[in-house]
C-alpha cells in the first residue's frame, strides 16, 4: 500500500459560534464527496463532534474543510482532531448523521 493509500481514523470536534446552520448536514456532504467513511453529531454544547476514516490524503483535505470553510454561515472557532491512528479497514460503510 503507497503511503498516500495509508488508512487513518480521526476523531474531532468543532467548536462554533452560529447554530442553525446545519454543519453536521455539510460535514456529511463533504466527507461522502470525498469518499470518506465515519459519522458526525450535533451536541448539546455547540459543537459538532464525530470520526471519519479513510486514506490520509482525503483526511487530511476533510480537517482542512473542517478547520477553514464547514457550512455556509458558520463561523469555526476550533477545530480539535485527536486519537489519530493508521487502520488496515474502515470500521464504518458510510458517512452518517448520528441523532
Amino acid at each position: 500500500m503507497a503511503e498516500g493509500d495509508t488508512l487513518v481514523s480521526v476523531d474531532y470536534k468543532i467548536l462554533r459560534k452560529v447554530q442553525g446552520v446545519v454543519y453536521h448536514k455539510y460535514t456529511q456532504a463533504e466527507g461522502k464527496k470525498l469518499g470518506l467513511a465515519g459519522w458526525v453529531q450535533n451536541t448539546d454544547w455547540s459543537t459538532v463532534q464525530g470520526q471519519f476514516q479513510g486514506p490520509i490524503f482525503k483526511v487530511r483535505h476533510m480537517q482542512e474543510w473542517l478547520e477553514t470553510t464547514g457550512s455556509p454561515k458558520s463561523h469555526i472557532d476550533k477545530a480539535n482532531f485527536n486519537h489519530e491512528k493508521i487502520i488496515l479497514k474502515l470500521d464504518y460503510s458510510d458517512f452518517e448523521i448520528v441523532k
